[in-house]
């Protein structure tokens, strides 16, 4: 009897953190990775914290009620050098984390550096490389902006080529 092979199509929402804006990207995978959609997420500055932890939480919930991702990948935070920045960042992080949970079980988290490596061969490729290999995996014809939406989509082709589920499955 022989091995049969059967393509996986599946989605993916890749998220770049943050609470001024939150990167999104979806994916769908299929022998490639097509876009679906991407963009930010913003908070007003004006808004106290936890009203803009409200409106990420709100607006991650509308895209994962309307693309019903199979999977969720999130970069992970690194080191910052601003105390300041680190600790509203881990908690918009965290509201996201949290949400993405509820609405999908399978939550992914990727280092910066496994991110870069996975796209360029490169741990510590910069931002254009980053940019120009995420256009030229996806098939666009300009780099997606603004940056953080491109950050999230490069986190997205990072699961799609991780993940082992996604190549082929033997049946």
């Amino acid at each position: 009897m022989g091995c049969f092979y059967y393509n996986i199509i599946m989605r993916i929402l890749g998220i770049d953190p943050g609470y001024g804006i939150v990167g999104y990207g979806i994916i769908d995978t299929h022998r490639n990775n097509y876009v679906v959609d991407y963009g930010v997420i913003e908070t007003p500055k004006e808004e106290s914290f936890p009203v803009r932890l409200l409106r990420i939480e709100e607006s991650l919930r509308v895209l994962l009620e309307t693309y019903k991702p199979d999977e969720v990948a999130i970069e992970e935070l690194f080191y910052f050098r601003n105390q300041t920045t680190v600790i509203p960042v881990a908690e918009a992080r965290g509201v996201i984390v949290l949400t993405a949970q509820k609405y999908c079980e399978r939550i992914f988290e990727y280092t910066p550096m496994q991110i870069k490596q996975a796209l360029t061969g490169n741990g510590r490729a910069d931002k254009k490389q980053m940019q120009f290999m995420v256009k030229n995996v996806l098939g666009l014809e300009k780099i997606p902006k603004p940056d953080d939406a491109a950050d999230a989509l490069a986190v997205a082709i990072c699961h799609s080529q991780i993940n082992p589920n996604l190549n082929f499955n033997m049946i």
